[in-house]
């Protein structure tokens, strides 16, 4: 067997278990022994059966003078057994686990661990862990040391988790070669990588388990800094683009006719902006900012520099009612000034010639022909698969490419996820944008929430309700679904409003039509699961209501808020929780202080780790096996490693380890971009 082994073929794995562990990202040996405990449970100290007392967790190891099987009044099967270790005699029960009978026996020398309890008027150990006492005298893997904790799935238990990863620890520990240069190692202070994956797994203590976890860490966020920067790298040294000339009297002519001041962080993205444009190397950077914060006004300062250098520029964006949007308001800003903006998207076919043409992803067909694409411009990037955006790359004789993002991101997650591209902020909003008032409101509220609604809808203004499900869920009873909310507020709460359903089952052009029709104020309340995340105007959108908030990380509740206040009307965010606990409230709580996507995503960051600021429908986010983005001191440490030796040795010739790691399909071989 090697590392890349298929699951299937360890021993005592087979088919059903490999389907199993598939739920856990885990389809070789090398993911298994990859996949790592994120807690112990200390059964290293043993105690003896005399000394043991009710209520506390212990390891005694003895010899089992009795076991047996015997049943409930109910029917249910119960495990008893009478260990004496020399000092006196404790029983253990086991329930519903007959077939323990067949593993433990009389006269047999073993370890257990579990809580002392009162059964049957008895000390008893309860449901204890277990372990045959080995020849050798070896220790155990479950019982008489720090004892793994691992991610579980359906039928798959750390127990067996355990008895899987510790025979293949012993035969291929040391067969990984270490990526890590020696003076990385001396110099961090690190250890080995044959070591860190033993001790994270079976650890001889806390401190060597805490180095592992350290050194594991370390490499995985190096390697993630290494890879996205060496990219970098081989873009600005392989591509050649076309250097724009900045014509300054007629840019600045475009912005001084608008009817409004460009804010200070417009005015510094821009600038960021054309510096890049100047360079013969083409640009790649990513263009940040809140709903409203002025992105598409920046992406058309980009777009106008590239028509007045005599090159044409691709728009696209993930749907086509975003499409049409940026159509519009390119027309308006940039038609009075000779631009010809056309839409192409799976519906309308533009046959007319263009210095812009807006558009889904019909702009990566074959029949769309660019004369001269000197810009592309793609919108919530994330909503597109790298051979999407290589596609439209590939349009014209490498393109500037500016990619935009309402999605807030952390400065350590932007370091690391899209290091290969060069960052601007939109972090200021422009003058007279109205906050929108967020309440977090108690359940006894919640009728007049529905009242409020009412008398708002009955104003000519409309509402959104987001639930986080389309279907009811058994496992999530107490969480609304969109399907069954909408039938309830239709029928019984909202009887005289005219509600729409949107959810992600609809089809591309049933969710157009919804939206049109809920536009056109056909609907009053549209019903909706959180795929309103991104993308859609409705100015006269004045009501935001967010059932089961709690469950929502607060970057994304922010983008569902930003749904409504796009008009001069004040604009409402009312959340409710499944789960009104004192730590939930409080988080939510921040919702109605902060207006800044940024700074809540960075809350966020911290308090509920990396995978929940974007939801489920969130892409490109990697699933990190060991290390934090919250981890900022590691970010930075890493980073600047990683920046150090690319700028060395950008081939990496010198460091042959580190360059066979990022060559391989692995866990640590993450590309979000």
């Amino acid at each position: 067997m090697e590392i890349s082994t298929p699951v299937n073929r360890i021993p005592r794995v087979g088919s059903a278990y490999a389907r199993r562990l598939e739920r856990l990202g885990i389809k070789t040996i090398e993911d298994l022994i990859y996949h790592f405990p994120f807690r112990y449970e200390d059964l290293s100290k043993f105690e003896a059966v005399s000394e043991v007392r009710e209520g506390e967790v212990v390891t005694i190891q003895g010899e089992i003078w009795q076991i047996r099987n015997t049943k409930t009044k109910n029917g249910k099967f119960l495990t008893l057994a009478t260990i004496n270790d020399g000092t006196g005699t404790i029983q253990a029960v086991w329930f519903n686990q007959p077939y323990l009978t067949r593993n433990l026996k009389n006269g047999q020398r073993a370890t257990f661990a579990g809580k002392v309890d009162n059964f049957n008027h008895l000390i008893t150990l309860v449901n204890p862990e277990y372990e045959v006492t080995r020849e050798n005298g070896r220790p155990g893997i479950h019982t008489g040391r720090l004892v793994p904790i691992y991610p579980e799935t359906t039928k798959v238990s750390s127990k067996w988790l355990r008895s899987r990863i510790k025979p293949l620890l012993d035969i291929f520990a040391h067969r990984f070669p270490d990526p890590l240069p020696a003076e990385v190692l001396k110099n961090k202070n690190l250890l080995d990588l044959t070591t860190s994956l033993t001790q994270i797994h079976f650890p001889d203590n806390l401190t060597l388990a805490k180095r592992a976890r350290e050194r594991l860490s370390f490499e995985e966020l190096f390697l993630i800094q290494l890879n996205v920067l060496k990219r970098k790298t081989e873009w600005r040294r392989f591509q050649s683009g076309n250097a724009f000339q900045i014509h300054r009297e007629k840019i600045e002519a475009f912005l001084n006719n608008l009817p409004f001041r460009l804010t200070q962080a417009q005015n510094r993205c821009l600038e960021e902006i054309f510096k890049d444009l100047q360079k013969a190397e083409p640009m790649n950077r990513l263009l940040e900012g809140d709903v409203g914060s002025g992105k598409t006004l920046v992406a058309a300062g980009a777009a106008y520099a590239a028509y007045l250098n005599g090159f044409q520029t691709a728009f696209m964006a993930p749907t086509e009612v975003l499409a049409e949007q940026h159509f519009k308001t390119l027309t308006e800003l940039l038609s009075s000034l000779g631009v010809r903006v056309g839409l192409q998207t799976g519906s309308r076919k533009w046959k007319e010639s263009f210095d812009i043409l807006v558009g889904t992803h019909a702009l990566l067909s074959v029949s769309t022909q660019f004369e001269n694409l000197g810009l592309t411009i793609i919108d919530e990037q994330h909503r597109f698969g790298v051979e999407q955006r290589a596609k439209l790359r590939q349009k014209g004789k490498t393109p500037h490419i500016l990619t935009m993002t309402a999605t807030p991101i952390p400065r350590t997650m932007a370091l690391t996820l899209y290091g290969d591209l060069d960052l601007s902020i939109l972090d200021e909003m422009p003058p007279g944008r109205i906050k929108i008032k967020t309440y977090v409101v108690p359940r006894e509220k919640r009728n007049g929430a529905y009242d409020f609604i009412k008398k708002k809808t009955q104003e000519g203004q409309q509402a959104f309700i987001i639930c986080p499900l389309i279907e009811p869920s058994e496992t999530l009873s107490s969480v609304r679904s969109a399907r069954k909310e909408f039938e309830r507020l239709q029928s019984e709460v909202l009887p005289e409003s005219k509600l729409g359903l949107l959810h992600g089952r609809l089809k591309p052009k049933e969710k157009e039509e919804v939206l049109t029709k809920f536009r056109n104020k056909s609907f009053d309340i549209l019903v909706a699961t959180p795929v309103v995340e991104v993308g859609i105007d409705i100015p006269n959108a004045t009501v935001m209501m967010i059932e089961s908030a709690d469950r929502f990380g607060l970057a994304q509740l922010h983008q569902l808020r930003g749904r409504v206040g796009r008009g001069q009307q004040e604009s409402y965010c009312l959340l409710f929780l499944d789960n009104y606990s004192p730590s939930s409230f409080k988080r939510l709580k921040v919702m109605e202080k902060h207006h800044l996507g940024v700074e809540l995503a960075e809350i966020d960051l911290q308090t509920r780790g990396p995978g929940e600021i974007y939801g489920t429908l969130q892409h490109g986010v990697p699933s990190l096996k060991i290390a934090s983005l919250a981890d900022a001191k590691l970010v930075i440490e890493t980073r600047t490693l990683a920046e150090k030796i690319v700028l060395e040795d950008e081939t990496l010739q010198r460091y042959p380890g580190l360059k066979q790691r990022l060559s391989e399909k692995s866990p640590l071989h993450i590309s979000p971009n």
